[in-house]
């Protein structure tokens, strides 16, 4: 657990590379928020950011916990050290501590924490379906009973030239690679694959920004 305080040895990769279009930075992070707190998000929750890169919906999320309640996962030590130089306010950091990890396994244990929230914004549009199911069974470990987490991907679909991905590794920008990539998967895959696990997955009813779909999945 750590805050990104020295780039790691690839940190000029994807030295731009804000997450996303950069028109959509600010939406994109502002929408996390909107989406959180229509989920119950409070003062008390605790936040887990899967993939929370440089920081995009982290800078309106971790003024509104308390200290210590943002935890986030990002593998570019660059790309978190960007964001906490340029898009959050160095008092907000002091006072609101928010914790850090660049394990690129997504292993939630590293916070010793149980977490109310998962957003996952852009993940899983570039994981593999072992890699979901490696975040869902985090949830399970990591989240409280009454958890949720919100996670936008793409649906597969014929018409729309979005096959169903079938890899085994994560497509996309990353800590390791500067190809651009972006998959999708069937719904009644991660429907079936939360349902194995005791677990339910809804569609939200709220426009795509950037053609992506948001996901519920709370246990059952």
């Amino acid at each position: 657990m750590q805050s990104a305080t020295a780039p790691g040895p690839q940190s000029d990769i994807n030295a731009d590379f804000l997450g996303g279009p950069p028109q959509l930075f600010i939406p994109v992070g502002r929408e996390q928020l909107i989406v959180l707190l229509e989920h119950g998000l409070t003062m008390e929750s605790t936040v887990l950011d899967v993939g929370c890169g440089c920081l995009r919906g982290g800078r309106w999320i971790i003024p509104l916990v308390e200290r210590g309640h943002y935890c986030g996962i990002e593998p570019s030590h660059h790309m978190l050290e960007k964001g906490l130089n340029q898009f959050v306010d160095p008092e907000i950091v002091r006072l609101k501590q928010p914790r850090f990890d660049h394990n690129d396994r997504f292993d939630f244990s590293v916070f010793d924490t149980k977490f109310t929230h998962f957003i996952l914004r852009s993940i899983w549009s570039h994981t593999s379906k072992q890699q979901i199911e490696t975040i869902l069974d985090g949830m399970i470990a990591w989240g409280t009973q009454d958890a949720v987490l919100l996670a936008s991907y793409y649906p597969a679909s014929f018409f729309r030239r979005r096959p169903d991905y079938k890899g085994t590794d994560w497509l996309g920008r990353s800590h390791k690679s500067t190809t651009l990539g972006q998959i999708a998967h069937k719904f009644s895959w991660i429907r079936d694959a939360a349902r194995r696990r005791g677990l339910t997955t809804q569609e939200l009813d709220r426009p795509p920004l950037g053609d992506q779909v948001w996901l519920r999945v709370r246990r059952g």
